[in-house]
């Protein structure tokens, strides 16, 4: 397996952990948590891989995502 193949499979582990961990800790349903995340500018950086940030723990980034991007939670 080549290095493109095993980002692209830790990408989408980290994916779905944010969105596992974004339905736990505020008790909505994982569709509105993808409808959450696949909305943000977060998924946008972590899917290009920009400034790195797909290598921080998907809790840091969970807290990252309500910090920089609190419209997000009028969605609930």
């Amino acid at each position: 397996m080549d290095g493109k193949k095993l980002e692209n499979i830790y990408r989408e582990n980290l994916e779905e952990r944010i969105m596992a961990y974004l339905t736990e800790i505020e008790n909505i349903s994982y569709e509105k948590s993808m409808e959450i995340y696949y909305g943000s500018r977060l998924a946008e950086k972590i899917q290009d891989g920009k400034e790195g940030i797909q290598y921080l723990d998907y809790k840091v980034l969970v807290d990252i995502l309500k910090e920089t991007e609190p419209e997000l939670w009028g969605k609930l």
